[in-house]
């Protein structure tokens, strides 16, 4: 087995996982350690060692006297666990019951009418604003009590043609739109679609050397896809300094620091490449 491996965004990370500090979250994965601080296991391996000889010894004992006493005295077979399948999901929930898939469908098509869907862009730049996340709807003030106020969902976008975060709650009673929400230099966190166009942009940009090279590294296999990474992404804004001035936009525009992992395999350090989805370009932190 190979005891070194070469770095080239950073390290490969062949533990459970990776500590992540970054602007918006952290990530805390605990690498193990070194058994001594020494690298020598020491008398703790060696009591470790004796516990685990004793525990198996003892293990032994008791399946034996287990064994002899059911030869001795008979027993039933133990029958097998039995699952119960999960209700049927109906096509509308009641009152706060969480959306159905039924009803979740059905909120984005009202929600993404023809004038949305023609004037929008999403990751990939094709027609129609990014779908980021449909989620039931908070009653109305004056509806909270009543257990037969109209169940709406919040219907969140994010528009790539103009970088504006839109919110359309629909009444699913009606199926109308009530209302539209746009922000712009909010944020909230990337979808499956994002990070994969995020990898898909590094892997054909000069910097996504380094993740080719690491990725071989640990596989001896060529990296081509993004379907063979497991590419957890977060969001980043631009602070003072931390980027480079082609990324000061970060936070207005969609930006992402990504947190690679091998399908079956170690994580990838990539922390210090920044991804501007918005403008489709890749850049490396300075700061």
């Amino acid at each position: 087995m190979r005891t070194t491996v070469r770095r080239h965004l950073g390290k490969v990370v062949a533990g459970a996982g990776l500590a992540l500090t970054a602007t918006a979250a952290m990530i805390a994965i605990t690498l193990p350690g070194p058994a001594g601080a020494d690298g020598t296991a020491g008398s703790t391996g060696q009591a470790a060692g004796q516990a685990a000889a004793e525990q198996e010894t003892g293990q032994g004992a008791g399946q034996g006297t287990g064994q002899g006493a059911g030869q001795q005295g008979g027993s039933a077979a133990v029958e097998p666990g039995v699952v119960e399948a999960a209700p049927a999901e109906g096509t509308r929930g009641e009152g706060r019951d969480p959306l159905t898939d039924d009803e979740s469908a059905r909120a984005e098509r009202i929600a993404l009418n023809r004038q949305f869907l023609e004037a929008g862009e999403d990751v990939d730049g094709d027609r129609g604003p990014q779908r980021l996340g449909v989620d039931l709807a908070e009653p109305a003030a004056a509806e909270a009590d009543d257990p037969d106020a109209p169940r709406r969902a919040e219907v969140t976008f994010y528009d790539y043609k103009d970088d504006t975060l839109v919110t359309r709650t629909v009444n699913l009673d009606t199926g109308t739109v009530e209302s539209t929400g746009t922000q712009q230099g909010v944020q909230p966190p990337l979808n499956a679609a994002e990070e994969a166009e995020a990898v898909r942009l590094l892997l054909a940009d000069p910097l996504g050397a380094g993740l080719k090279a690491d990725y071989k590294d640990a596989t001896g296999r060529e990296l081509a896809s993004p379907d063979q990474l497991v590419p957890f992404g977060m969001v980043y804004h631009a602070s003072p300094g931390a980027q480079p001035a082609a990324f000061d936009s970060c936070g207005v525009h969609r930006c992402v620091r990504l947190l690679p992992k091998v399908r079956n395999g170690p994580w990838i350090d990539a922390r210090s490449l920044l991804i501007d989805l918005s403008d489709r370009k890749v850049g490396r932190l300075t700061g």
